[in-house]
């Protein structure tokens, strides 16, 4: 492959602008920025470059996903790094951060370093990896260096994986401490467990899916959601509450402020944004997730607050699991789906559907998570960054089906549901790694930098 790239004639989303112009890749960076009406005579030796042709297309930054679940090490039946990074990058996404509740847990510095050795030799997009707080690991995050790893996870309600943390001493004392920033699962333990055992003595073990979100109640959010914040507001914590559900969350968040200077951010996932409780009578448990899918008033607010900027940025919690595992009755059923390679059109359909525009788009899942985890030299498409760049035909309609779905689950939720847009061609560090259904797996990703301040 050239270690050369022009990008030509391409509308080009970036920073609260479309423009038209060119792009030029150099030794993995983006080494010009021409415009449409930039003279032909300041275009480069056209010699050994591979040139696209991007007329009718727009190019976007690299989606940065900061919540994924690729289930390696331990749960590869499920998905692992190379099945879900492929499955990424067709979608727009070259960089992720991985979360700690793998087997085994990511719960010490050596542990998430072996997860990045894998990355290293399998991964197609650049990668991060959460530490994983638990009741007795504070030394670990003591010992974090923000520079190289993307931040704490806390499981401040049980999911997957079996890290809840819930002495309230040890959440002081993370909150205290913490040089890296604070990222939270913000559900209430004991009202879920209050919720779940009446929903137990009414219906047995066969609890309808339907009364997920009424056991893991808006209310179970926001008690957790309020708490968090207050005690981060005490420490003075760089807190991210991942995966807002509510609609009522929102007045815990400020919108002030530029997201450079917040401590205290938030985030919405696409299948929020996208479904509420009317679409279990149809899907059933393939929407079951944690936090659970809530209202359609729910569902409208979290897009209003994401249009207003309370919310900062949006992830996709992309979860695998096994179709069987996912058919199980409601007590015995994992919470999760995958979501990573349809997460940028489905967005680009609320665009089509006029509710976003792309430049929100682009801010929301590109520039802000560079903002917000300070990721050195990404999320935006400027001179001298890394050339991390997706290219989206708006006009060119595909059906999500079991033939054309990369998860290594094989299934999505999205399954039936057409999409106006499609990713045509996917750069990672100015590789191009994907292109109209074909993969480049010669080159991997890269670990993510962080600056400390």
């Amino acid at each position: 492959m050239s270690d050369r790239i022009l990008i030509t004639g391409a509308k080009i989303v970036n920073e609260g602008m479309i423009s038209e112009g060119s792009v030029l890749v150099e030794d993995g960076r983006i080494s010009e920025i021409f415009s449409k009406d930039t003279s032909g005579e300041f275009f480069p030796d056209l010699e050994d470059i591979l040139l696209l042709d991007a007329r009718g297309k727009y190019l976007l930054p690299g989606v940065i996903d900061d919540q994924v679940h690729f289930r390696e090490p331990g749960f590869t039946a499920k998905g692992d790094l190379l099945t879900e990074s492929r499955a990424a990058v067709a979608g727009g996404v070259t960089s992720f951060m991985d979360m700690p509740n793998t087997d085994p847990r990511a719960i010490t510095i050596p542990l998430v370093e072996a997860k990045f050795k894998l990355a290293t030799s399998r991964s197609l997009a650049n990668f991060s990896f959460f530490l994983g707080a638990t009741n007795d690991n504070i030394a670990e995050i003591e010992k974090a260096d923000p520079s190289k790893i993307c931040g704490i996870k806390v499981f401040l309600g049980a999911s997957t994986g079996n890290m809840l943390v819930d002495d309230p001493v040890v959440l002081e004392n993370i909150f205290r401490m913490s040089r890296l920033l604070v990222a939270i699962h913000s559900e209430d333990e004991k009202i879920i467990s209050k919720n779940l055992q009446s929903a137990k003595e009414k219906y047995g073990e066969d609890i309808p899916v339907e009364m997920h979100p009424i056991i893991r109640s808006g209310e179970a959010c926001y008690k957790s959601t309020f708490e968090a914040t207050n005690l981060a507001r005490k420490h003075n914590t760089r807190l991210h509450v991942l995966h807002l559900s509510t609609a009522r969350e929102l007045e815990l968040f400020d919108n002030s402020i530029p997201l450079k200077d917040k401590k205290i951010t938030a985030e919405v996932c696409v299948h929020h944004l996208w479904f509420d409780d009317r679409d279990y009578k149809v899907l059933g448990s393939q929407i079951k997730w944690n936090p659970a899918i809530k209202t359609e008033r729910d569902k409208d607010g979290l897009l209003k607050g994401l249009l207003e900027d309370k919310i900062d940025i949006i992830a996709t919690d992309h979860a695998p699991h096994l179709e069987e595992e996912k058919k199980n009755l409601y007590l015995n059923c994992p919470s999760g789906a995958p979501m990573i390679q349809h997460s940028l059109v489905a967005m680009l359909e609320f665009y089509h559907q006029g509710k976003i525009s792309l430049e929100k788009i682009v801010e929301k899942m590109c520039h802000s998570p560079a903002i917000l985890y300070r990721i050195r030299n990404r999320g935006f498409i400027r001179k001298g960054y890394y050339a991390d760049l997706v290219l989206v035909d708006l006009d060119s309609p595909s059906t999500v089906e079991k033939y054309n779905i990369l998860y290594k689950c094989g299934w999505s939720p999205f399954e039936g549901q057409q999409f106006s847009s499609r990713v045509t061609h996917t750069l990672v560090n100015g590789n191009l790694v994907y292109k109209n259904g074909r993969f480049d797996e010669s080159i991997k990703g890269k670990r993510l930098e962080f600056y400390k301040t």
